[in-house]
């Protein structure tokens, strides 16, 4: 196995762990930023929040767990940790392909639609109701999608987190 940069050598897996639970929180916090300034998700990005959600507490427990629990869980944690946001990446990866046009994405991408009681309601509801496609970039920053940068952000967390284990091993 190559030798680890003297920086990840003193890695502990309780700060593989904070690590993790600071770069997630600040990605899941940026996605809000940028929707709150209007740049509304779509339902691929929407799916793409679920590991954060999963993986923000997740990384707090396997913090706190490394620090007085079993090393054997620390090491689990971290492992579910890891495995998490390689899918994420994985998701990532996919919906950026979308948006480059590599692949097909889903055929209906959002924008709900409430049962109307008339010709006329469902027109109104037409006309109001945006519907964000999963194929369109929002925006780019320097040159990727924000589900590109999922994509980016998910390695690192996940190499972080497997880091954490191998480390939890010794």
């Amino acid at each position: 196995m190559p030798a680890l940069p003297r920086s990840l050598q003193t890695m502990t897996p309780k700060l593989a762990a904070l690590g993790v639970f600071l770069l997630a929180f600040a990605t899941i916090a940026g996605a809000w930023v940028f929707e709150w300034a209007g740049y509304a998700p779509c339902e691929l990005c929407l799916m793409q929040r679920w590991a954060y959600y999963a993986g923000v507490p997740l990384a707090a427990f396997v913090a706190i767990i490394a620090a007085r629990g079993p090393g054997w869980l620390a090491r689990a944690g971290l492992a579910l940790l890891g495995l998490v946001f390689i899918g994420s990446m994985v998701f990532g990866v996919y919906h950026a392909g979308v948006e480059w046009g590599f692949w097909p994405g889903p055929t209906g991408c959002t924008g709900a639609l409430a049962k109307a009681d008339s010709m006329q309601d469902f027109l109104k509801q037409l006309e109001t109701t945006k519907v964000v496609r999963c194929d369109a970039v929002a925006i780019r920053i320097l040159g990727l999608s924000l589900a590109g940068w999922n994509a980016v952000m998910s390695a690192a967390m996940a190499a972080l987190a497997l880091l954490g284990a191998r480390k939890a091993l010794a």
